[in-house]
């Protein structure tokens, strides 16, 4: 598969079996997959609501607008994504503007790498001049992704929203190129 067959996807009713999958991936994991939706729930509203959210409509209080990305390789949906096109104190403790999660089953194959490549090509769309990516304390890998996608440390400390030690890390968008 090439990085041509690798990409990312808006939300759209068509990819329902897809991402039942995907989920169920996370399952058979023990993991959860998604915090907001689950099998059984109508896949249509779920879809209505991100598209929603990334028009800042019917945010609840506190939220900003924000777009989510599947990453699609081979039919699959293979990772997920946000774009926050905003940070609140909350988002700067924990969660910034791009997160990301991979399913289980297709970790350690480079596509939480290409998936944040392709958000910070979004982030940069939208204008952003840099944006904050955060990661457990533990999660060496997504650490090491972050770095090597141009993540600078910025800080490393409890956070009360995760309840756990949360790295911070900022990546300087230039215009018209790769992140610095």
């Amino acid at each position: 598969m090439t990085d041509d067959d690798i990409r990312l996807a808006e939300p759209d009713e068509r990819w329902e079996a897809a991402y039942l999958d995907y989920l169920a991936d996370f399952a058979r994991a023990g993991e959860r997959g998604d915090e907001v939706f689950s099998p059984g729930d109508d896949f249509g509203a779920y879809v209505a609501r991100l598209r929603d959210n990334a028009r800042g409509v019917g945010l609840p209080e506190g939220y900003v607008p924000a777009e989510t990305y599947w990453l699609v390789a081979g039919g699959r949906i293979v990772g997920s994504s946000g774009l926050r096109l905003a940070l609140t104190d909350s988002l700067l403790d924990y969660g910034g503007n791009i997160g990301y999660r991979v399913r289980p089953s297709d970790r350690r194959k480079g596509h939480a790498a290409r998936m944040l490549a392709l958000m910070l090509a979004q982030a940069r769309r939208h204008g952003l001049g840099r944006v904050l990516v955060t990661c457990d304390k533990t999660n060496v890998a997504s650490a090491k992704v972050i770095e090597r996608s141009g993540g600078v440390l910025d800080s490393e400390s409890y956070s009360p929203r995760s309840k756990r030690m949360t790295r911070r890390y900022w990546i300087e968008l230039p215009r018209g190129g790769a992140p610095a």
